[in-house]
């Protein structure tokens, strides 16, 4: 036998059998053979395409189809498929209108493929009527053609309410030319065609068949577009139709009961995980992770991620995002540190969970080191990555940065925007960020809810009570923004600062939606600063309606009536709180130092280098005596002597921070402090004098905003 006669049965072996082929390079030889030994056969030539489809070699396929004068459905089929799963969408359905022009009918096989264009075209419409296509052809009953049609559904978001259910009329043909390219009827037949299907929903009941993956992707349309009752329905039917819910129905089904923030039906979930063996399942895990960190069970959260054999990035990552959202912070960053020894790769979505952490903690220090993991893993150009890092420099006290960070990048989004502006707000840097409001606007971005909120903070901390009139004004006026909580409560504080105490409790009073016990509170602070102890105890019983056990209140009043020497009502409080059993949150600051955070609770000896730290801190107070400094005792309720509330005074936390850091960095590096309520006056007074004495810069971030204390003055300019 000849080399050529046997390549030639070796090629139709390989025709009779395609998917012998395993490799491209096998595929390739083939083609080179058949070119060689075979005549262009239309049957044996769509069989060749068939295979270059099913690896997806565009080129040669091509090559071949174009030989055919009138190709077979095979070749149709396959060419249509290798357009699709190259990408080439739009060539994908040119080829099936061509194949209609030629009067060959689809077969089922073909309108997954088609439907999957109209997906990634975003081309509803031609969904609709290839929808409608397959229901002239009959061919609507086929399982896979049908699981196509509800994916398609699913992507495009069709399941918006309209009265319950949106109604979809599809108009089959309505623009489409008058020869039938898709289904080969009259216009009048075309015209009359019109399928109403109320939801995704109509489609599977339609079905006769249906698969696990029939219910699962009505089931996860529902639940993505917020249809929570119509999913859950469709769960119980499900388990009616004797379909067993697998683990895509199970991660479809979580985020549910993470929405309604209902742990007892989300652990019904888990313990079905449990018994047929899906909590195994990273996607599982990741998913119920998600649901109690939702319902504020972070300690089941934490449960499920340790039972993992085996964790992937999505579980680290869902871990690491549960404890930042739940306020656990230290445990997201210990977290973080286990994934890298893990030798797991971060993410972007790695880095955008675990900045808050940085950001509310202030560790600078890994801050940076986080920023440079960013730029060594080639995130730097991520827009929310960037934006974080806007957020995290700025809440770090490090507002150069920040605006560094946010002038590098390429393009801004809103968020971005709000970063920089609401940092430069809490800075104290209030026409910066003003400025910054005026340029977003400008840039042809239109501000939002949260924009607005930073707006306000930067007038609320400069005291520009007309600019923020102006800008409350023209925030429904111009952009159709309804005032929310956060924008009460900053005008409430902005005027609360400017003294305008009973101009606050009018404005409070004519609120659209019910105060908050916290919106009262910002005034009742206010009502301290000015020492308008009448209208104090008016605001109190405000906060003691909608809040009754509100801590601050009480430890508030408890504190004015000791200024005004009301030592009974003082007592009063006091008792009141014992009883409630409602305890003051002790006042707690850190500092960081050597990449170690430090931190100091009032009046705590615990510390190892205590000693030195009282030391220095009466150093501190004769240097600053000598400047001028008087104490002032009139925060304190307590009705004890002069002496010992200077004592007290003398070691407040942020204080003990303080001369800690003077003792342990070098002269003239920048102290960065963390308090976790509001800076009393008389330390606020005391630092101030400090920055002088010992030529520092000392910037403190209280639970308000930062104070950037320097040669004797603050950034806040005493407005605070």
């Amino acid at each position: 036998m000849t080399s050529k006669s046997t390549a030639k049965t070796l090629v139709k072996t390989f025709l009779r059998t395609p998917h012998s082929l395993k490799t491209k390079f096998q595929a390739k030889q083939l083609l080179a053979q058949f070119l060689k030994t075979q005549p262009y056969s239309p049957s044996s030539t769509s069989i060749l395409i068939s295979v270059y489809s099913n690896f997806n070699l565009l080129h040669p396929s091509l090559f071949l189809f174009n030989s055919l004068n009138s190709p077979p459905l095979l070749a149709w089929k396959s060419i249509i498929k290798c357009y699709a799963n190259s990408g080439h969408f739009l060539n994908s359905l040119t080829s099936f209108v061509q194949m209609r022009s030629f009067g060959i009918y689809p077969d089922p096989n073909m309108f997954p493929l088609v439907l999957k264009a109209c997906v990634f075209l975003k081309n509803l419409r031609l969904g609709e009527s290839i929808h409608g296509c397959i229901i002239r052809l009959g061919l609507d009953f086929d399982l896979f053609t049908g699981n196509a049609l509800l994916n398609m559904y699913a992507k495009f978001q069709s399941l918006q309410p309209n009265g319950g259910r949106k109604v979809f009329a599809f108009n089959v043909f309505d623009g489409m030319p008058k020869s039938d390219e898709l289904c080969g009827t009259s216009a009048q037949e075309k015209g009359a065609s019109i399928i109403q299907l109320e939801s995704m929903t109509k489609v599977l009941e339609m079905m006769p068949i249906r698969d696990v993956v029939s219910w699962n992707t009505v089931i996860a349309g529902n639940a993505q577009n917020g249809m929570y009752e119509e999913a859950l329905r469709m769960v119980r039917e499900m388990g009616n139709a004797n379909m067993k819910p697998d683990s895509f129905t199970l991660s479809s089904v979580l985020p549910i009961f993470a929405e309604y923030v209902d742990a007892i039906k989300g652990k019904e979930i888990h313990g079905y995980a449990i018994r047929h063996w899906f909590d195994s399942d990273c996607y599982i895990a990741s998913s119920l992770i998600d649901m109690y960190a939702n319902c504020a069970r972070i300690e089941d959260s934490c449960s499920v991620f340790n039972l993992l054999s085996k964790r992937d990035d999505i579980s680290w990552n869902s871990i690491i995002a549960a404890c930042v959202q739940n306020g656990v912070f230290d445990e997201g960053l210990k977290l973080f540190r286990q994934m890298l020894t893990a030798k797991v790769k971060p993410r972007d979505v790695t880095f955008s969970s675990i900045m808050p952490a940085c950001a509310y903690l202030t560790t600078l220090h890994l801050g940076k080191q986080l920023h440079g993991y960013i730029i060594r893993g080639g995130f730097n150009d991520n827009m929310f990555i960037a934006s974080s890092l806007v957020d995290m420099y700025a809440k770090c006290g490090n507002i150069k940065a920040a605006r560094w960070i946010f002038d590098q990048m390429e393009h801004h989004d809103m968020v971005s925007w709000t970063a920089i502006i609401m940092g430069y707000a809490l800075h104290g840097h209030a026409h910066d960020a003003l400025l910054l409001f005026k340029q977003m606007e400008m840039d042809g971005f239109k501000p939002n809810y949260v924009s607005y909120i930073a707006v306000f903070t930067a007038c609320s901390h400069a005291g520009l009570t007309d600019e923020a009139w102006r800008y409350f004004n023209s925030m429904s006026r111009n952009h159709g923004i309804k005032p929310g909580l956060e924008h009460y409560a900053a005008m409430a504080d902005l005027l609360g600062r400017a003294g305008k105490l009973e101009e606050a409790y009018k404005f409070i009073g004519s609120m659209h939606i019910a105060p908050t016990g916290s919106i009262w509170s910002t005034l009742l602070s206010a009502c301290r600063v000015h020492k308008n102890l009448e209208l104090a105890e008016k605001v109190a019983n405000e906060i003691f309606k909608v809040d009754p056990e509100n801590v601050g209140a009480y430890v508030l009043m408890s504190n004015m009536y000791a200024a005004a020497r009301r030592w009974k009502d003082a007592a009063k409080m006091r008792i009141f709180m014992r009883k409630k059993g409602i305890r003051k949150e002790p006042a707690c600051s850190w500092i960081e130092v050597k990449n170690r955070v430090h931190t100091f609770i009032s009046g705590d000896k615990s510390h190892p280098l205590y000693d030195r730290i009282f030391e220095a801190l009466k150093d501190l107070l004769e240097q600053i005596e000598r400047e001028g400094y008087i104490p002032d005792t009139n925060e304190d309720f307590h009705d004890v002597d002069e002496e010992q509330k200077k004592y007290m005074i003398f070691s407040h936390s942020e204080r003990l921070a303080l001369a800690f850091g003077i003792i342990s960095t070098p002269a003239g590096t920048t102290i960065r402090i963390t308090k976790n309520i509001r800076v009393c006056v008389d330390c606020h007074t005391a630092i101030k004098l400090i920055s002088k004495v010992v030529q520092r810069e000392i910037i403190v971030r209280d639970n308000s905003r930062f104070h950037h204390f320097k040669d004797g003055k603050c950034s806040c300019r005493d407005y605070w």
